[in-house]
């Protein structure tokens, strides 16, 4: 127990029991925890208004969970000459999403995507 006392103080123990309530400890700490997902929401340039506010109540409705939100726009064709707007269509998608969740990077252009990730916000 203690090694700098004099004389030396030690406790005797069965290691069997010490390591069982240790693996348990360590269960109910694993149980306890959030893993957060990754889920994906995909838009294009070509979206009418009914069915981005459909959309964005299912972003909403995963953020509350606690769930990440990854915002893709797929460009095709002309499309991609005009990426501009697409960029713009996700931070206005993203604007609204602006009370429940906060941008971890900016609208990026991958390739023929535009993807955000939206993480929640913390709620107490």
């Amino acid at each position: 127990m203690n090694g700098n006392a004099t004389p030396a103080v030690c406790k005797l123990m069965d290691y069997g029991k010490y390591k069982f309530d240790s693996i348990k400890k360590e269960k109910e700490l694993r149980k306890n925890q959030k893993i957060s997902e990754v889920k994906e929401i995909q838009l294009s340039m070509r979206i009418d208004e009914y069915h981005v506010s459909f959309k964005l109540k299912n972003a909403i409705k995963i953020l509350q969970d606690g769930d990440k939100v990854k915002v893709s726009l797929r460009m095709r064709g002309r499309e991609q000459a005009y990426a501009k707007n697409a960029v713009e269509d996700v931070k206005n998608f993203v604007a609204q999403l602006a009370d429940y969740g906060t941008v971890d990077k900016e609208p990026a252009i991958m390739g023929r995507n535009v993807s955000v990730v939206i993480t929640p916000k913390k709620t107490k």
